[in-house]
């Protein structure tokens, strides 16, 4: 793997995650945005299977580390925010 295609995959799970985050403010119910994550990171595999000449179980396996990773890092960041508010609540009592 060069340092091109690791880049590309960092990048996209941020492009996955702010296309989710778009989609929320757009009216979707947030029960939907991991399916949504999966899916824009295969979609997004789909384009790095095709421009790669990767064979294609590499694209979907690349496709679910894009899509699980944005879904990490979104699930990740908000219970940390909870976690730090809740935290500064208590504090402030």
């Amino acid at each position: 793997m060069t340092t091109m295609e690791m880049v590309g995959g960092a990048s996209s799970i941020a492009l996955v995650l702010g296309l989710v985050q778009l989609a929320k403010i757009l009216g979707l119910k947030e029960k939907y945005c991991p399916f949504l994550s999966l899916c824009l990171g295969l979609l997004v595999s789909l384009g790095y299977h095709f421009y790669n000449h990767k064979t294609w179980y590499e694209a979907v396996i690349i496709g679910l580390v894009i899509g699980l990773s944005a879904m990490g890092l979104y699930s990740g960041t908000k219970e940390t925010v909870q976690m730090l508010v809740c935290k500064e609540e208590t504090e402030g009592d």
